[in-house]
């Protein structure tokens, strides 16, 4: 049993609340077929209601950190009924891989969102870059962890990366090997908040999480003797209760993260916007225009020629997944239309011939 004020259940979702008696849970965990979720009448397993199934688009089905209502509470010889998905505070999407456009929830309800990046083989400014936009995007609050500082001969130059296009954004530099910087991520995670681990396969997620905890609950692929190579174990999302009272949620590396909408580059790119602010023209598409600002401070080393291209291509990016996703919606909308229309048709024969 929880009490609701330590799953993080304050005003937001209370006020979302109209009946006293109404079962309150926390999703922990997604499985296949159900979920596990979390609540002060107990801990068990839950299901969607069958209506849910079916009304509910992909990313407003519930993901871990989610707050639920069931119909009845859980219970170890009882399956529960999930009946409701509470709106999120804030929520950290990404969207899903392959060729459909959807988007997916990675953690809802989060405080906080550590992008977790190795300063080994695995350290990427441009994909730093993209976790932070839908970071942004999701209303958390980000902070970049650069794991495994015993493998790095140059931390100092590779925090000065980080901090150049993590602008205003917390850099905190960790060793497990060495104990370094855990206290720091602890701090970010005080009782009753929640915060998720995001990164790629082999960043040392659950190896921080072994660290947060105080002891070896989450398993870890093994890694060669301080080269850093390994493999990743995390195969599902997973809300965690620290010894602090703070709440972390686990995810399985990502081998990609695609954006699926321009939501949070405005803040991650910043500096490139307000500069193409100052363009003569507002159309300006900072190639040849004259009067570009962008061009001008990328000519005077103000700003990185690579910095721009990759916020072009997040941008294009971005659009051409909406563009996906408005196409597949219409398709999906005229499959429906054209069912109603046949069965209206097969009705109204019916009718005729009676």
């Amino acid at each position: 049993m929880h009490e609701l004020s330590a799953l993080g259940f304050g005003p937001f979702f209370a006020e979302q609340i109209t009946n006293e008696d109404t079962i309150v849970a926390r999703v922990a965990a997604e499985h296949r077929g159900g979920y596990e979720v979390w609540s002060a009448q107990g801990d068990g397993f839950a299901q969607l209601a069958g209506r849910l199934t079916y009304e509910q688009s992909d990313d407003a089905l519930p993901g871990v950190g989610d707050f639920v209502t069931l119909k009845a509470p859980p219970d170890e010889g009882r399956v529960a009924v999930i009946d409701r998905v509470l709106t999120r505070r804030t929520v950290f999407t990404r969207g899903a891989a392959g060729r459909v456009a959807k988007g997916q929830v990675v953690a809802a309800n989060v405080d906080t969102v550590f992008a977790v990046c190795g300063l080994d083989d695995d350290f990427n400014v441009r994909r730093v870059e993209r976790y932070l936009a839908r970071i942004w995007a999701g209303g958390a609050q980000p902070v970049v962890v650069l794991s495994k500082a015993d493998l790095c001969d140059d931390i100092a130059g590779r925090v000065a990366n980080i901090e150049a296009v993590a602008i205003g954004v917390p850099v905190i530099v960790t060793s497990v090997f060495d104990d370094v910087g855990i206290d720091d991520m602890a701090g970010h995670i005080p009782p009753g908040t929640t915060a998720a681990l995001v990164g790629s396969s082999g960043a040392g997620k659950s190896t921080l999480i072994n660290a947060l905890l105080g002891d070896e609950i989450m398993a870890t692929g093994e890694v060669r003797h301080r080269d850093g190579r390994g493999r990743h174990t995390t195969t599902h999302r997973q809300l965690i209760a620290l010894p602090n009272g703070g709440l972390l949620i686990d995810t399985p590396g990502m081998r990609e993260l695609q954006l699926f909408d321009e939501e949070g580059l405005g803040s991650v790119f910043a500096d490139i916007e307000a500069l193409a602010a100052r363009c003569r023209f507002s159309d300006c598409t900072h190639r040849s225009e004259p009067g570009c600002a962008v061009r001008v401070a990328i000519d005077d080393g103000e700003l990185s020629a690579d910095r721009f291209e990759h916020y072009e291509k997040l941008e294009k990016e971005a659009r051409a997944y909406e563009v996906r996703h408005d196409a597949a919606a219409q398709r999906k909308q005229g499959k429906q239309f054209n069912k109603i229309y046949k069965e209206a048709i097969k009705e109204s024969k019916r009718k005729r011939g009676r």
